[in-house]
C-alpha cells in the first residue's frame, strides 16, 4: 500500500470516531499529536481511536482531543485537511454558529486549560526558532574565547554566531505576535506589528534614558521588551476584541484603512502603560520564583530537580508539562540560564531513550525488538518521546518504572553538583545535553554525565524489573 493511501485511510478512519468533519471546530498537531478541539469531546470512543492503525494513543488535555500518530503526524494532519476538502483550516476554527453550541460552564479548570491551549498553541510554532538560535549561542559559546576560542569574540564568525542567537530570542515578541493572533484569531500581521513597537530602537533609547515619557499623556512604565513574552500575549489578548469591535462596526468602505488604524492607537497605550509592565511583572514573578528553587540549595532543592525528573514524562503524558516549557522558555529569553527545571526535563528526555534501550535489550519477539530499537532511536536522535512512552512504557507499565527511577538518577546528579542550563533547546534528543554549554567546562561535563546517569540507569532498570503481564513474546 503506497503511503498517500495509507495516510487516507487513517484520516478516513480518524475523522469516522472524532464525529466526522462537522463535528471537528479547529485542528492542528505539534511534533507527535494531532490536536483537534471539537464541538461534542463525548462523541471519540478512545479505544475504538486506539486500535486504528497507526495510531499510538489518546490523550485528552488543554480542551484538546490529542491524537498520538509519531514522527508522520504532519503527513497525516496534511491528509486530513485534504479530507475536509477545504472546510478544516489548520490551527483555525471552523465556519460554526456559536449561539447554537452550548456553552460550558466557566469553572476554575476550564480557565486554566484555556490558557494552556493558547499559550501551548502560541509558543509550539516558535520551537524551530529557538532551536536554532539555541544552536548559534552553543556555537559562540563552545568555539569563542571563553572555551575553545577557534573563534575569538574580535572574529567575523562569533559575531555572526553570536547576533544570529540573540536575534532568535530578543526579537521574541515579534514571532509571538504572529502565533499567538492566529490563537487569538485575529489579525496576524498586527500581532506582528504590536511586538515590532515594543522592540522599535526609539522606544529602547526613552526606556534606556531613564526619563519620565507618556503616551497620550499617560505615565509610561519604562520596561525592556526584549526577549520577553508574557507582554505580548497579554497585548494581543485584547488587541483581539478590540480589532473585532471595530471590524465588525466600521463601514466596509473605510474598514481595510481605518480597523488596523484605530485599533493599534487604542493598543499603543493599552499595551505601553498598562499590559506590557503588567506582563513584564508575572514574567518576573514566574521566573524569579522558579530560579529560586534553585538558588534555594540544601536537600530539598536537590530532590526537588529529582523528582521533575522522575514525573516529567507523567507530565507529558498529560500535557501539563507544557506549563513547565512555558515558564523556562519564559526563563531563558528574560534571565538567560536556569538552575532547576531544565535538568529534570533534560535527564527524563535520557531516561526515556534508556527506557526504550531496556526494554529493546529485554524484550522478546522479533518485531517487538525492531518497534523497541525505532523507538529509542526515535528519542535518541528524533528527540521524540512519546512513541516509547506509549509504545513501551504505558503499554507493559514496568518499563515506566524504570524511566522514572533513571530520571531521578539523572536529576538528582545535577542537582548535587548545582548544574546551570544556559541554553534553551526544547527538544528530547542527544542535543538537549547542549542546554548545559554556556558556562564552565566543568558544567558541560556534569551535564553529560548527568544524562548518561539518566540513560544508564533507566536502561538497567528496565532490564531487571521486565514487563508486566502476559509474555510479551507473542504481543502484537
Amino acid at each position: 500500500m503506497a503511503k498517500s493511501d495509507k495516510y487516507r485511510e487513517m484520516t478516513s478512519q480518524i475523522l469516522k470516531e472524532v464525529g466526522g468533519i462537522s463535528n471537528v471546530l479547529s485542528v492542528t498537531h505539534c511534533m507527535t499529536r494531532l490536536r483537534f478541539n471539537l464541538k461534542d469531546s463525548s462523541i471519540p470512543d478512545d479505544d475504538k481511536v486506539k486500535k486504528i492503525t497507526g495510531v499510538l494513543g489518546v490523550a485528552r488535555s488543554g480542551g484538546q482531543y490529542q491524537i498520538i500518530i509519531g514522527q508522520t503526524v504532519p503527513d497525516v494532519y496534511q491528509a486530513v485537511l485534504d479530507a475536509g476538502n477545504g472546510a478544516l483550516v489548520g490551527g483555525a476554527p471552523i465556519d460554526e454558529n456559536l449561539d447554537e453550541n452550548p456553552k460550558e460552564k466557566l469553572t476554575f479548570k476550564r480557565v486554566f486549560n484555556i490558557v494552556l491551549n493558547k499559550v501551548a498553541g502560541s509558543l509550539t510554532p516558535t520551537i524551530p526558532i529557538l532551536i536554532s538560535a539555541a544552536l548559534f549561542k552553543m556555537l559562540a559559546a563552545v568555539c569563542g574565547p571563553t572555551m575553545l576560542n577557534i573563534t575569538p569574540a574580535s572574529s567575523d564568525l562569533y559575531k555572526v554566531f553570536t547576533f544570529v542567537g540573540d536575534a532568535g530570542f530578543y526579537f521574541f515578541p515579534i514571532f509571538l505576535g504572529y502565533t499567538s493572533a492566529k490563537q487569538f484569531h485575529t489579525s496576524k500581521m498586527l500581532g506582528m506589528f504590536l511586538g515590532a513597537i515594543m522592540l522599535d530602537l526609539n522606544l529602547v533609547k526613552i526606556i534606556t534614558a531613564g526619563r519620565p515619557f507618556t503616551v497620550y499623556g499617560i505615565p509610561m512604565t519604562l520596561v525592556n521588551y526584549g526577549s520577553t513574552l508574557v507582554p505580548i500575549l497579554l497585548s494581543v489578548w485584547v488587541m483581539s476584541y478590540i480589532y473585532k469591535f471595530f471590524d465588525k462596526h466600521m463601514p466596509a468602505a473605510l474598514r481595510t484603512m481605518m480597523t488596523p488604524f484605530l485599533t493599534i492607537a487604542i493598543m499603543v497605550p493599552v499595551t505601553l502603560c498598562v499590559l506590557g509592565p503588567l506582563g513584564g511583572f508575572i514574567g518576573d514573578g514566574i521566573c524569579n520564583g522558579l530560579l529560586s528553587f534553585g538558588k534555594m540549595g540544601g536537600i530539598w532543592a536537590i530532590i526537588a530537580i529529582a523528582i521533575i525528573g522522575a514525573v516529567w514524562e507523567l507530565l507529558v503524558l498529560t500535557g501539563m508539562h507544557l506549563v513547565i516549557i512555558s515558564a523556562m522558555t519564559l526563563i531563558f529569553t528574560q534571565g538567560g540560564h536556569d538552575n532547576f527545571a531544565t535538568l529534570g526535563g533534560v535527564a527524563a528526555s535520557m531516561a526515556c531513550a534508556g527506557m526504550a534501550l531496556g526494554c529493546a535489550l529485554k524484550i522478546k519477539g522479533k518485531q517487538n525488538k525492531a518497534l523497541a530499537w525505532g523507538y529509542f532511536i526515535s528519542n535518541l536522535i528524533g528527540g521524540v518521546t512519546e512513541p516509547a512512552l506509549y509504545g513501551l512504557a504505558i503499554r507493559y507499565k514496568r518499563p515506566f518504572i524504570g524511566m522514572m527511577i533513571g530520571g531521578f538518577a539523572g536529576a538528582l546528579y545535577a542537582g548535587i553538583v548545582h548544574e546551570t542550563a544556559y541554553v534553551l533547546v526544547p527538544v528530547a534528543n542527544f542535543l538537549a545535553l547542549s542546554t548545559y554549554v554556556g558556562g564552565s567546562v566543568t558544567n558541560i561535563i556534569n551535564g553529560v554525565i548527568s544524562g548518561a546517569i539518566a540513560l544508564v540507569v533507566a536502561a538497567v532498570a528496565t532490564y531487571l524489573l521486565g514487563f508486566n503481564g502476559q509474555d510479551v513474546e507473542d504481543a502484537k
